[in-house]
């Protein structure tokens, strides 16, 4: 099984490479979020990787954050910088959560519990959120500059079995109820979306048939997360298009 700190590490790397070359002029270009120029994904990025870290320390000094511990200040803090400062620091900020992450042994691994929010998170839920959020905010900066990007294939190993957490949030429910199949390569896996008006279920299932819907990890991935728009699909995704579309309606992302 693929480590999920290491599908961070290859992110983080990569994302590095892709933003180092840049100058002030590219990093103000539109990400893939609408709202949000290269610079911003950037910033979102480190200040996460700031408020990761302190919710990281006090896991294992069995604290709740100070009380002058305000996330909101910290993105304030963020917005503030200017382009340049949100790119350069936000890599200082993402390596520094890294190393971090990589120094962990083994035994302290096995005993981490961290309280974020609503959320009660082990060790391998704590990587895999912040797993998530940089694989996909990577893409966000790469298919900016070069439109066939794709999501990091370390990163889309273990991403995928993660699905069913991301999905409850980021479904939005639809008046028609059905059911919808789906199959993977790279690596194959098979799920089941259920919509409806008042919940949409997503869930991994053992397929008896040919699924409606057939296409790689990488791409369900950007599906779930409202990045898989018509511009960026690859014609390698088979099948009923029509619930490719209504699938786009469950998943509308950012």
């Amino acid at each position: 099984m693929l480590d999920a700190v290491q599908a961070v590490r290859s992110s983080v790397d990569r994302l590095a490479a892709l933003v180092r070359p840049l100058d002030d002029t590219s990093l103000t270009r539109r990400s893939f979020c609408s709202q949000w120029t290269i610079a911003d994904v950037l910033s979102h990025l480190g200040s996460g990787a700031a408020i990761t870290r302190r919710y990281f320390q006090t896991s294992f000094e069995n604290s709740e954050p100070p009380d002058d511990f305000n996330p909101q200040r910290v993105w304030d803090e963020w917005n503030a910088k200017s382009p340049r400062q949100k790119a350069d620091d936000a890599l200082v900020a993402d390596s520094e959560l890294m190393n971090v992450l990589e120094m962990t042994s083994p035994n302290d691994r096995a005993r981490f519990k961290v309280s974020m929010g609503p959320l009660e998170l082990d060790w391998d839920a704590f990587v895999g959120m912040r797993l998530n959020e940089h694989l996909v905010h990577e893409w966000d900066v790469a298919v900016a500059l070069d439109p066939s990007a794709t999501l990091g294939a370390e990163g889309t190993q273990v991403v995928v079995d993660n699905l069913e957490r991301v999905a409850k949030f980021a479904s939005k429910a639809q008046d028609d109820s059905r059911t919808i199949t789906i199959s993977t390569t790279d690596p194959e896996r098979s799920f089941s979306v259920v919509t409806g008006p008042e919940q949409v279920t997503f869930c991994s299932v053992q397929l008896g048939g040919k699924a409606d819907l057939s296409m790689s990890a990488e791409s369900l991935i950007r599906l779930v997360y409202g990045r898989l728009d018509p511009e960026h699909t690859p014609a390698s995704v088979q099948g009923d298009h029509s619930l490719l579309d209504q699938l786009r309606l469950v998943f509308p992302g950012p």
